[in-house]
């Protein structure tokens, strides 16, 4: 059977605007903005089609090689939910295509940043549609290289190569054992087609081993404690790029991964999920609560909402995980390209270089309002539903144990469970992040658009920046809606959320107090930041000295042991080979010190052989 050329199709549109992209000179504008554009729009037409027509039956595919028994095949997984997130990636892709022509306006290496973003939002769209586990391998590795290429685009920034390269070994290090359980199903199941790896039946130890695997793959692309300390100096990339990782792209990617591999994921991995998910949503919240720089507000808010969707994943509710996978890409786009608006206006990611802005940048304050406001998850906006749903299924996963979570998750998807106290652990960390998520919103909110300006003459950005928040705007204010539509819950797996159920009163009370104290600290305070009263605050400043541990624990280590590996090269492999050279010389210097003679010496007896050799002659012819 042949693939679905409309699931094929959305990959390979930005797929070539990216290679005619690269060709074009470094210094052209107009072409490679068609083509980026193009590009990003087309797919998203094509996933919002796939979205309409529904899912459709998984194809054979085509053989593209073969490994003795087994055969890697290209094919395509068009499901509902295969359709929805490549909807939220081509818009997100799309609107960071047209914000960055007016963001990069001098910019003089704009085609190949244009045409890289093409490349990262075909990787993404591979891995969406991907229904063979090679060429999701293949979109998974190619973003990690964009992002190393992206991140690292501002030459002129000093952070940029170091956060770049860092960004890159820190996600590689996860790919190492997504790999290797990747290879541990496709051996197993005798092939590496999804639909064949989830219908086989595995041992308990494989599961357990493949699933912790593929979780250290998640935790380095979707940012989950220990390897999320990367995305946060990602920020020394262009916004839009922060947009696009953030949001749509690479960090969505984990996530995504395991809801679509869901069955194989038993009770001890869930567990190990479970873990790494509550310590995540706090750490990323309360580090986001200090900071100073706008996007690294941001990024560390984007480290805990991930938290959020794997604790979804953890306590066995798919369907609430993707929902807000969706919901966040349109409110963190929305923000991190709001804050570039502002960083625009004022040079500056500081915060303190801001204030006031909302009479200066009313575009830029509302939109930027509503994404905050759907951060918070204030009714009913989209973080309101998708995050309800969360604590709902992690409520019920502690109040009725062992059974599928009710009204949030069509059929036992899970190969197992996730211990009680696993779930305890994500209920209890979500509530408390929901808390600290309303305190640091609001005081970025307050911060920045209120209080005395502390900019000479902000202004609104040219249409080109503004009209991608107007559009993402939209979805952050009526996802929530919409995804009550049965029509979206179906194609997510689910039931239609109910959203104003009892146990969605604590988390939305939580969420209003910690704005509450946040308001009434910033008044309190005449407009100070509300971060001084906060006890601790250079433990969250310093993101609780995690990088640090990491520092010492296993980056100087590693520097320790290279050098330690290159000075034993020299001193005995290359000593060894210099070694014998010196030794052959000197060898050959007393040989030849043995068979040197002086000049008169040599003569005479070469003379004397001469004549001795011509009297043997004459007396031989004599006889």
């Amino acid at each position: 059977m042949s693939i679905d050329l409309l699931a094929a199709a959305l990959p390979a549109v930005p797929l070539a605007a990216a290679l005619v992209g690269l060709l074009l000179p470094m210094r052209s504008r107009r072409l490679p903005a068609i083509l980026a554009i193009g590009g990003a729009g087309t797919a998203l037409v094509l996933a919002i089609a796939m979205v309409i027509r529904g899912p459709v039956e998984t194809a054979e595919g085509v053989t593209i090689a073969e490994f003795g028994d087994l055969a890697v095949t290209f094919t395509t997984w068009a499901d509902g939910t295969a359709g929805l997130v490549a909807v939220a990636v081509g818009i997100v892709a799309t609107c960071v295509q047209v914000y960055s022509v007016a963001y990069l306006h001098d910019d003089d290496r704009y085609a190949p940043y244009a045409a890289q973003i093409s490349l990262f939002t075909s990787a993404m769209l591979l891995v969406v549609v991907a229904g063979d586990l090679i060429p999701l391998v293949v979109g998974w590795e190619i973003m990690g290289l964009c992002s190393y290429l992206l991140i690292g685009h501002d030459r002129k920034l000093p952070e940029a190569p170091g956060a770049a390269v860092k960004a890159f070994i820190v996600t590689r290090t996860g790919d190492v054992g997504f790999i290797l359980g990747v290879a541990i199903l496709g051996t197993q199941a005798g092939s590496f087609r999804i639909s064949d790896v989830l219908t086989h039946h595995y041992s308990a130890a494989t599961l357990t081993a493949a699933g912790v695997l593929l979780l250290c793959g998640v935790a380095g692309k979707s940012a989950q404690f220990p390897l999320h300390t990367w995305l946060p100096d990602a920020m020394a990339g262009p916004t839009p790029i922060s947009a696009l990782i953030h949001a749509a792209t690479m960090v969505a990617a984990g996530v995504y991964l395991v809801a679509r591999l869901f069955p194989i994921f038993n009770g001890t991995a869930l567990a190990v999920l479970a873990i790494s998910a509550s310590i995540t949503m706090l750490l990323g919240a309360a580090t986001a609560m200090a900071q100073q720089d706008i996007k690294k507000v941001l990024a560390w808010s984007t480290v805990s909402q991930l938290g959020y969707m794997a604790g979804a994943l953890a306590v066995g509710s798919r369907g609430p995980a993707l929902l807000h996978l969706l919901s966040h890409a349109g409110f963190k786009a929305l923000l991190f390209l709001g804050s570039g608006a502002l960083i625009h206006a004022v040079g500056s990611n500081l915060m303190t270089a801001m204030g006031g802005m909302r009479r200066s940048m009313p575009t830029t304050y509302i939109t930027m309002t509503i994404g905050l406001a759907a951060l918070v998850g204030l009714p009913p906006l989209a973080g309101f539903v998708s995050k309800d749903t969360i604590l709902a299924a992690a409520h019920h996963a502690v109040s009725a144990p062992g059974e599928v979570t009710a009204g949030h998750e069509a059929g036992a998807l899970a190969a197992g469970a996730a211990p009680l106290w696993a779930a305890w652990l994500v209920w209890i960390a979500g509530l408390v992040t929901t808390g600290l998520t309303g305190w640091y919103a609001t005081r970025l909110w307050l911060r920045t658009f209120f209080g005395a300006s502390a900019a000479r003459h902000p202004h609104e950005p040219s249409w080109l920046m503004r009209g991608p928040l107007l559009v993402l705007a939209v979805p952050s204010a009526l996802l929530g809606l919409v995804a009550l539509a049965p029509f979206i819950a179906e194609r997510l797996g689910m039931e239609t959320p109910e959203p104003f159920e009892t146990e969605a009163l604590a988390p939305l009370a939580l969420a209003t107090l910690g704005s509450l104290v946040s308001w009434y600290t910033w008044r309190r305070t005449s407009g100070a930041d509300p971060i001084l009263v906060v006890p601790g605050r250079r433990v969250l400043v310093a993101a609780f000295g995690v990088d640090s541990a990491i520092d010492v624990l296993v980056v100087r280590p590693v520097h320790a042991l290279a050098r330690a590996v290159k000075r034993a090269d020299e001193l005995l492999v290359d000593g060894a080979v210099r070694g014998t050279g010196k030794g052959t010389v000197a060898l050959g210097t007393l040989l030849g010190s043995a068979h040197r003679a002086g000049l008169p010496r040599a003569a005479t007896a070469v003379l004397s052989g001469a004549l001795l050799i011509a009297v043997a002659i004459a007396v031989g012819v004599g006889q």
